[in-house]
């Protein structure tokens, strides 16, 4: 029987900073696979249009890059959520209170 020092809660601390951290990482990603699908969609016209030049290019990349971080902000598809379900079950697993109370450990 092995005794673990870590206290419960500077376990939690550690948990929901690794939660906040995880649930971030899921919104960038969100917004990162939005912002690709915008740009796929934008490379999808088929003329080109009167005021199309680099800086308009530029400005629509920005504008669509805001739009992205949004959207992924408001879970508007559901990605990030999508992830933090998957992911944080195992976060919440991989934890040190809650594998030391799944190997029969005492705290």
């Amino acid at each position: 029987m092995q005794i673990h020092s870590t206290s419960t809660a500077a376990a939690q601390a550690g948990g929901t900073q690794n939660k906040a951290s995880l649930e971030k990482a899921a919104q960038q990603f969100e917004a990162i696979f939005l912002r690709q699908m915008m740009g796929a969609m934008r490379s999808a016209s088929l003329a080109e249009g009167i005021s199309d030049s680099s800086a308009t290019d530029q400005f629509r990349d920005m504008a669509d890059a805001r739009t992205a971080d949004s959207m992924a902000s408001r879970g508007t598809l559901g990605i990030a959520e999508m992830l933090m379900h998957q992911f944080g079950a195992k976060l919440g697993a991989s934890s040190p209170a809650a594998a030391g109370q799944a190997e029969g450990k005492v705290e």
